[in-house]
């Protein structure tokens, strides 16, 4: 423990420590009983596709299941989420050592850049590629196109954790003999597993539900053929027989980023003690590295905003319909702000008992709200269709049930922004207010809000981008004469009118715009207070 640890220590009462123990252990009533809530919302489409099957009976979903067809998905999907997955490890992970620790030039400008492809959604990059040329279709261009899509996931929350860190414990660590490479293997790189896996979690997730990217590199996963057999051949068994093999695979990305990430904890006592690091200087890898950062804010962004200016300026099908394009980007924008509050604050409380009172109930309520992300939004919205027809048949064809919908989906983007940022938040710091006669709730908003604020902030903005382009859910779920940018776009570009497409891609491009500069600065926030 650091001498600020020790010193807040001796201030607690000589049974504080005691008490603190117990009060970390025991489970809080009122926020169980809250985030069960959350989570019997979030298992809502889990309940449908696990009831759907027991209905089906075992000689049925063998018979659906064991085909060379699936055998084949299965491969597809796969490979594709692992190769995202670590793709998106070693870039987001890369980029955010030479911004934050490094000499790098014009690294206030490249931390923006690398998180713009967050404003691109995966299907308009898609179209981008696409649009220019067929050879990005199959495995190459899909693990391509995702990964310059969502490898922000990973470098968003590694370059938080590493302007958090305490760059004492690497200068210890080097004045021990450890090299500069040692140094960040054994002591930086362990730093940031919760981070890493956390980031890497959501994008295998993503990767499991993705429909519109795939669809239109025509490269077939399960997903893509759930779709197909709902909208196509309106086979509900054999989807529902797909869509069980999907919550299989999302249970054992569950078990392996669990047993990855380990049972060790992450906070410091004192944030304003830390000093700022000394950039290391790159020298002749100067220009690789500027080099290898432009191809990837080019590949990202550059590409997908190319075509969107090509299309716009030559499209014979464009058209600029202002009036529709307001109407509807405002739909979005108001759905998405919507599904932003609530989903943060429905993450609360389950983090909050996921980090402060860790047990196995605790994590295993935290594991399940991370199913609704790893199912297509179809098997989401068919599920929701079915449960408020049933039992609350008034809000069916409501804009309530679309934004439970986008809680469901995005509620894992929320969860990991803010577990993360109360792994870093030091409980001994809530327990000596705690000492001081300071209530649970006064503590939670004078000491604990301000600590988790970036990380609140940051929760909010992935879920609003991740709802301003969602497709397949709002496809089924909105009421009628809805209609948000995303289904715009869909509709053109399916029936190849890329440039009436056009339109509502950029527009959906720039209000996400305002999102991912929310995410950049509430790094920088994390930066300056530490």
């Amino acid at each position: 423990m650091s001498v600020s640890g020790q010193v807040v220590e001796a201030l607690l009462p000589a049974g504080g420590r005691t008490r603190r123990g117990s009060w970390r252990q025991s489970h809080p009533p009122t926020l169980v009983a809250f985030a069960v809530l959350v989570v019997l919302l979030a298992l809502i489409p889990l309940f449908f596709v696990v009831g759907y099957t027991v209905d089906m009976g075992w000689a049925q979903l063998r018979e659906m299941v064991w085909r060379p067809r699936v055998g084949e998905l299965l491969v597809n999907t796969t490979r594709l989420t692992v190769g995202c997955v670590l793709a998106s490890a070693v870039i987001g992970t890369g980029a955010a050592w030479l911004v934050e620790r490094t000499t790098l030039p014009g690294k206030r400008l490249w931390h923006v850049l690398l998180t713009a492809p967050l404003a691109v959604p995966a299907f308009v990059n898609s179209f981008g590629w696409v649009s220019i040329t067929p050879k990005v279709e199959g495995f190459g261009g899909a693990l391509l196109i995702v990964t310059l899509s969502y490898y922000p996931l990973v470098y968003l929350p590694v370059t938080a954790s590493l302007r958090g860190l305490d760059p004492a414990l690497e200068e210890t660590a080097q004045s021990l003999g450890l090299g500069p490479w040692r140094a960040f293997a054994r002591v930086v790189l362990p730093q940031l597993r919760p981070a890493l896996l956390g980031g890497g979690l959501l994008v295998g997730l993503h990767l499991l539900a993705e429909f519109g990217a795939l669809q239109m590199l025509r490269y077939p996963t399960f997903t893509t053929a759930i779709y197909d057999q709902y909208r196509s051949t309106f086979s509900g068994p054999a989807a529902t027989a797909l869509a069980g093999v999907l919550v299989i695979c999302c249970v054992i990305l569950l078990t392996v980023e669990l047993r990855l990430r380990g049972k060790q904890r992450y906070a410091r006592v004192g944030r304003g003690t830390a000093r700022a690091l000394r950039p290391r200087p790159l020298g002749r890898l100067t220009a690789p590295s500027l080099l290898a950062v432009l191809a990837v804010v080019v590949l990202a962004i550059g590409v997908p905003m190319g075509s969107l200016v090509h299309w716009l300026v030559v499209g014979t099908s464009t058209t600029f319909p202002v009036g529709d394009l307001l109407v509807t980007g405002g739909t979005s924008v108001g759905l998405a702000a919507a599904a932003a509050l609530l989903t943060t604050v429905l993450a609360l409380p389950v983090a909050w008992l996921a980090v402060r009172h860790r047990s196995a109930v605790t994590t295993g309520l935290e594991r399940s709200t991370y199913f609704g992300n790893a199912l297509p939004g179809i098997v989401v919205a068919l599920a929701l269709v079915t449960v408020s027809l049933k039992f609350f048949s008034p809000v069916y064809q409501t804009v309530w049930l679309l934004v439970a919908a986008y809680a469901i989906v995005s509620l894992p983007r929320a969860m990991v922004s803010v577990k993360a940022a109360l792994v870093q938040a030091p409980p001994l710091l809530e327990d000596v207010a705690h000492s001081l006669g300071r209530g649970p709730l006064e503590t939670f908003r004078r000491v604990t809000v301000p600590l988790i604020a970036p990380g609140l902030g940051v929760s909010a903005a992935l879920v609003f981008l991740a709802v301003v382009t969602e497709l397949t859910a709002t496809l089924l779920l909105a009421p009628i004469g809805t209609r948000t940018l995303a289904t715009q776009f869909w509709s053109n570009s399916s029936s190849v009118a890329y440039g009436a497409a056009a339109p509502y891609a950029a527009l959906m491009v720039l209000i996400s715009m305002p999102a991912t500069l929310v995410l950049t600065h509430a790094t920088s926030r994390r930066s300056s207070a530490s």
